[in-house]
């Protein structure tokens, strides 16, 4: 019984110490944004995104799918802006590529996260999807910016303490992205967040999200280490059944008063992606001239994007993640 008993333990250890590699708002956080980025819709746009509203809901994970395909996908997720400086890092930084490129090179850029910049660059991609009238393309495109714009709402995708692993707190990514959206989410987030708005400098607001995902990564990171100190050891954590797999996890008990401590922080996060989800594709449709969706009422998904999307899933559950990972 012993040796049973350790075994399941050790496991039980290494499933919780194993690498958060989909952590990036987890599976559940991600879908909801862009399901709910659809509400957010005005007419001429919203009828095309209902109908085609699973896809961009099942297909808002794909970028991270993709992190075991491809080389250079993983820096599109963060952007470690503390790497530059602790003191200004927003007033070192420069906001255009070009300048910043010049300032640092491009390979510190890449190494350190390029999550604001893609933004900018996904934008102009669905404009030009919408232009062409690329009904495979716009899908693509506006369920992977979905999730590019939500992981720039993310505290700990501003920072190279991304997961607690510089003060001791190897987890905590997972732990506020994931586990508190799936506790509380449901019961007690209200997502009413209005009609989508025209955004006209992208790039800028891209920036200004990432300010303010990286003022609120203090108190991530330092209410969960003075709870940590103030709470009952045996009760930080416990065991949870999730299909057949038994993980360890942060307790109800435990997820609950952090929760209360971060004071709606993750609600506020997550709608702040729901808006800018729906006005980004907002956006790109108008910057696009406003074409007629409608016409796509009959279209089915190109056979192209379904075989790469295929081929992505089998390298993700096959494969090595090519990059960083979210946290480990």
């Amino acid at each position: 019984m012993v040796k049973k008993a350790l075994i399941f333990g050790i496991i039980s250890f290494l499933l919780f110490a194993r690498p958060q590699t989909l952590s990036s708002w987890g599976f559940f956080a991600h879908k909801k944004i862009n399901r709910l980025a659809v509400l957010t819709l005005p007419p001429g746009m919203i009828g095309f995104y209902k109908k085609n509203i699973e896809y961009v809901t099942e297909h808002a994970i794909d970028p991270d799918k993709r992190r075991y395909a491809m080389e250079g996908e993983a820096p599109r997720h963060y952007i470690d802006i503390d790497h530059y400086s602790e003191e200004d890092p927003f007033g070192v930084m420069p906001r255009k590529w070009n300048d910043a490129v010049e300032k640092f090179t491009e390979d510190t850029l890449m190494a350190y996260g390029i999550v604001p910049w893609h933004i900018d660059k996904m934008v102009w991609r669905l404009t030009k999807a919408f232009k062409e009238e690329n009904f495979g393309l716009i899908l693509k495109y506006s369920a992977d910016l979905g999730h590019y714009v939500g992981d720039s709402y993310v505290p700990l995708h501003t920072t190279e303490n991304y997961n607690g692993q510089m003060t001791g707190q190897r987890g905590i990514h997972g732990f506020w992205e994931s586990r508190l959206p799936e506790l509380f989410a449901d019961e007690q987030y209200d997502f009413f967040v209005g009609r989508a708005k025209y955004i006209e400098y992208v790039l800028n607001h891209s920036w200004e999200t990432v300010e303010a995902s990286y003022a609120a990564k203090d108190s991530v990171l330092l209410f969960e280490a003075k709870l940590t100190e103030e709470y009952p050891s045996d009760r930080k954590y416990n065991y949870e059944t999730r299909g057949t797999v038994t993980m360890k996890t942060y307790s109800r008990e435990f997820s609950k008063l952090y929760h209360i401590h971060l004071n709606g922080m993750v609600e506020r996060r997550m709608k702040g992606a729901v808006i800018t989800t729906g006005s980004l594709w907002y956006t790109a449709w108008v910057n696009a001239g406003k074409p007629d969706l409608d016409k796509f009422s009959e279209k089915t998904i190109p056979e192209k994007l379904l075989k790469e999307i295929s081929d992505d899933d089998e390298k993700f559950k096959t494969g090595k993640i090519k990059g960083r990972k979210h946290g480990n």
